[in-house]
């Protein structure tokens, strides 16, 4: 069973990638020759021109936090494996592919900006300031909760916590070779990666890493704020870039163990039903909880995030999007469904939760290729603290750029850093009662992701329309889904939590502002105006 699944999702995305991707490369004119802003607006700090592997690396490794893992397993645990499996194939083809590959063209169209430039262009200046409040904040959130999982996960295994350090430097090193001594890319890769990927090997047996790395999580939690800080203020081509390039060879490693695991796991016996109703035994319907519940294995607003906040300034030539984008995406849905295999043989999710169920999953999986399971639920563990890691560092400096363009670039690198970060620890550390506030309106962070995305396919929508005088139904059909369900799951949401005025509160904020920006954008679309004329560097 694990086989079919496995197989008929491979095949599914060759054909989307093949066939709907060459589609939207044809629709948006991509030009291999055309500049790009990171050639047109080469600073040295974020504006880099980067070869398409590896920026690949740092792309996927950004989006992929723990949304690919987490989402499908619960979703498939509420549900069954068969609606998990069925959303994550079509929405990654049809939908969070569209939506990736979607804002990091809108991007590259417009200086290599945020989609918050795109809304300003095509739907109107309020309508950037609402884009740019709701997505700081979402970011702001996105830091807390990363960087509490992402410290939780360095205390509890210091293997994790010495191999994550570990490629940090060793990152640092990358950058300066590559961009500073021309040394070839295979060269450091082929060095660098078995060192990264070994590193959980000798860690896991060595005394005084688990003696000199076995710190409380607080102590984490102010190391890893240094970290972000460092992240989001140093060149681009320095430490982010090669740090996510590397880790995505751990993710690369992490997906081949599932691929294994998924081919010849025929010995383990599927204990997950493939369809368990309807409702839950709480009373959920399908719809729309699945679609939420399951967000970055089919469709994440934060990927349109990355994709026009970092990898559209990196980009070398245009039509590196259709790889980076869509495939990126496509690679994103495979892990999910790997991580669904992992639920199908536990029958359910492990104590510890769904981060525990993938790695002990993937620990079973190591096993065929003759890898012990608890080094393997250590890779396991090592694989999804790097998809954390590097979303968290993404995200700080997404949130950076944000903050920048909502205050028209006033504010320098350094103090939009320190206002993101501040407000999440305040989030990390401030308690009402016995939990701290990201706890508290962690529940309302899906619909507030898959708002974002609704928010990115309409601005893109809009721009194709009145930009490119071309047909966006590819873009709107996906965007009305989302906001209709979106929509369906934040009154849920508000019903069910009456007695929580912080997290009732939060979904009635999001819900105006999505309402807002949805008006102001139908609004542009009906006024008949003539559409603005491109600024620069765009098309």
């Amino acid at each position: 069973m694990l086989m079919v699944v496995f197989l008929i999702a491979v095949a599914f995305f060759a054909v989307g990638y093949v066939i709907y991707g060459r589609f939207q490369n044809r629709l948006y004119g991509l030009d291999s020759q055309a500049k790009t802003p990171s050639e047109v607006y080469f600073d040295g700090m974020d504006y880099v021109p980067t070869h398409p592997e590896v920026l690949l690396g740092h792309h996927f490794a950004s989006i992929a936090g723990a949304g690919p893992i987490v989402g499908p397993i619960t979703a498939a645990s509420l549900f069954g494996w068969l609606p998990a499996y069925l959303w994550c194939l079509l929405g990654s083809v049809f939908f969070g592919g569209v939506h990736d590959m979607g804002a990091i063209v809108a991007s590259i169209r417009h200086r290599g900006f945020s989609v918050g430039e795109v809304v300003d262009r095509w739907i109107g200046h309020r309508g950037k300031k609402i884009f740019l409040c709701f997505t700081w904040l979402t970011l702001v959130l996105v830091v807390a909760v990363f960087l509490e999982l992402s410290a939780q996960s360095f205390a509890a295994d210091p293997a994790v916590a010495f191999s994550a350090t570990l490629y940090i430097g060793m990152a640092l090193l990358f950058g300066v070779l590559i961009y500073r001594m021309g040394v070839s890319l295979w060269v450091i890769t082929a060095v660098m990666v078995p060192v990264v990927i070994g590193a959980i090997f000798y860690a896991s047996g060595a005394e005084w890493v688990q003696k000199f790395f076995s710190l409380d999580v607080n102590a984490w939690r102010l190391l890893l704020v240094g970290y972000i800080f460092v992240a989001s203020i140093l060149p681009v081509w320095l430490l982010l870039q090669p740090r996510d390039y590397l880790a995505s060879y751990m993710l690369y490693f992490s997906v081949f163990i599932g691929t294994v695991g998924m081919l010849f796991g025929g010995r383990y016996e599927v204990a997950l039903p493939a369809f368990k109703g309807f409702t839950t035994g709480d009373g959920q319907f399908i719809w729309p909880i699945l679609f939420v519940v399951v967000a970055c294995g089919a469709i994440s607003g934060f990927h349109s995030l990355v994709g026009s906040g970092t990898t559209a300034k990196q980009l070398r030539r245009e039509t590196d999007a259709r790889l980076i984008g869509y495939g990126g995406m496509l690679l994103e849905g495979l892990v999910a469904v790997i991580a669904i295999g992992t639920v199908m043989i536990s029958g359910s999710i492990a104590k510890g939760g769904p981060t525990v169920t993938y790695a002990e999953g993937i620990g079973r999986f190591a096993g065929l290729i003759g890898i012990s399971p608890r080094i393997g639920t250590s890779l396991g563990l090592l694989a999804l603290n790097s998809f954390l890691l590097t979303s968290l560092d993404t995200a700080t400096r997404l949130a950076r750029y944000q903050l920048q363009e909502l205050t028209g670039m006033r504010l320098d690198r350094y103090t939009a850093t320190a206002a993101g970060v501040a407000l999440a620890m305040v989030l990390l550390f401030y308690k009402t009662g016995s939990k701290p506030a990201w706890a508290l309106i962690w529940p309302v962070f899906g619909a507030a992701n898959q708002l974002v995305a609704v928010l990115a396919l309409l601005a893109v929508g809009v721009w194709v329309t009145r930009g490119l005088k071309k047909n966006a139904a590819f873009l709107m059909l996906p965007m009305g889904f989302m906001l209709v369900t979106t929509v369906a799951a934040l009154f849920l949401l508000i019903k069910a939590n009456l007695k929580n005025p912080l997290l009732s509160g939060i979904s009635v904020v999001l819900l105006v502002l999505a309402a807002l920006l949805v008006k102001e954008a139908f609004d542009a679309l009906r006024s008949g105006e003539e559409a603005p004329s491109a600024m620069p560097g765009t098309k």
